[in-house]
């Protein structure tokens, strides 16, 4: 459900608001207020995705509200005046409802929110497949998983080795425990190796190469599946 926050000091204009967002049906009507002040206790509480919000208002305006938040949530103004259009895109505002507005006028906007949030969704699930969090020397270390060039496994030991740093990162942990958070450019292509498919500089004689110095041994077992993707981007005659 996307949380939203209502906010006008007319008491009819604020539950018509509060109405249309309740017929969403993934909208969620979190709060309701009447002036900026409160508004911006609700709104230091966190959870609110969007914020609906008239510009004329008294001791706070909505724009003095959305500029005195220093992470805003998504912002939609509604007015009686339409010059006050671009002063909200100034802001970063979705859009802006021009009053008296329809229930049809509402649901456009809501239907570009609900657009807004589902990228903004991806985009931050796409942020936290990129790193892992390991313990090693009594810490947790992040990892960015794009950095990863190889695993090294050591008995009950994995030695993880990053682009760019000189000594891996040496964590107590399986090899298929961490195989099975990887993604997808990841192979493992011994019983003591997993190597980021990006990182393959060259493949001569049973080996690969995913850095100048370092030549990793290809496994029986792993060596078809290894064949497979190599042969599935190899241009030749």
């Amino acid at each position: 459900m996307i949380k939203c926050l209502a906010v006008d000091d007319e008491p009819l204009a604020l539950r018509q608001l509060v109405s249309y967002i309740e017929k969403i049906p993934y909208f969620e009507c979190a709060a309701s207020c009447m002036n900026g002040i409160e508004a911006r206790e609700v709104l230091d509480g966190g959870n609110i995705d969007v914020l609906f919000v008239d510009i004329n208002m008294p001791d706070m305006s909505g724009m003095d509200l959305v500029r005195s938040l220093p992470s805003p949530p998504m912002i939609v103004f509604t007015t009686a005046y339409s010059e006050y259009a671009i002063e909200g895109y100034k802001v970063n505002a979705i859009d802006y409802l021009l009053k008296p507005f329809s229930f049809e006028d509402f649901e456009k906007v809501a239907q570009k929110i609900r657009d807004r949030y589902a990228e903004k969704t991806v985009a931050e699930k796409s942020d936290s497949d990129n790193y892992l969090f390991f313990k090693t020397d009594y810490k947790i270390v992040r990892v960015e998983i794009p950095k990863i060039t190889y695993v090294e496994g050591m008995s009950e030991y994995l030695k993880i080795h990053l682009e760019g740093e000189s000594a891996p990162v040496v964590v107590l942990l399986s090899m298929k425990k961490l195989e099975e958070n990887l993604p997808s450019y990841f192979m493992r292509i011994h019983k003591s190796y997993i190597i980021n498919l990006g990182k393959v500089r060259e493949v001569n004689k049973g080996r690969v190469s995913v850095s100048p110095e370092v030549y990793l041994p290809i496994g029986d077992l792993y060596k078809d599946a290894f064949n497979e993707y190599i042969d599935s981007r190899y241009l030749g005659r």
